[in-house]
């Protein structure tokens, strides 16, 4: 009687996997090392924010407290889709589009903060916001270089 074992699949992380198996099928080469040069050089830095959007104070929203209902701190920056991504690269524009600061009707960023009771301390903190979620948009989108330790292992395989 034969006896068939089956090793058990590997998993892998589905989300990432899908991720980068659509930035790479989406975009050449080229636009892949592009885009590792541009977050390598922090190219993220360097997109003119403060020109291409625009930056508004409301009351801040929840319990009260001292100067709640009567100061306006809460930022809300507002950046057209279109503007912003002229200053990416290409393999990051599908992620950028599915970030959960894009609204819907729109097409605009928005990006809200009311952390803190000073308005220009919300407004960099809907910058920097802003910044971290282009960031970990192109970590999930552009793969790491291989090494050349890595390719000789797979090369030996």
């Amino acid at each position: 009687m034969l006896s068939c074992r089956l090793s058990a699949p590997r998993l892998i992380s589905v989300t990432n996997f899908a991720v980068v198996q659509r930035a790479l099928s989406s975009s050449s080469d080229n636009d892949v090392s592009a885009a590792r040069s541009w977050l390598n050089n922090h190219g993220v830095e360097n997109i003119p924010l403060q020109t291409i959007g625009i930056v508004s104070f409301s009351r801040s929203s929840g319990p009260g407290g001292q100067h709640v209902n009567t100061t306006s701190s809460k930022a809300t920056l507002r950046i057209p889709l279109d503007a912003l991504l002229q200053h990416i690269p290409s393999a990051l524009h599908n992620e950028i589009k599915r970030s959960r600061y894009v609204a819907a009707k729109s097409k605009d960023l928005i990006v809200q903060s009311d952390s803190s009771r000073k308005q220009s301390d919300n407004a960099q903190s809907c910058y920097k916001r802003l910044y971290k979620s282009i960031l970990e948009a192109g970590q999930q989108v552009v793969p790491n270089e291989t090494s050349a330790e890595q390719m000789k292992h797979v090369k030996n395989l």
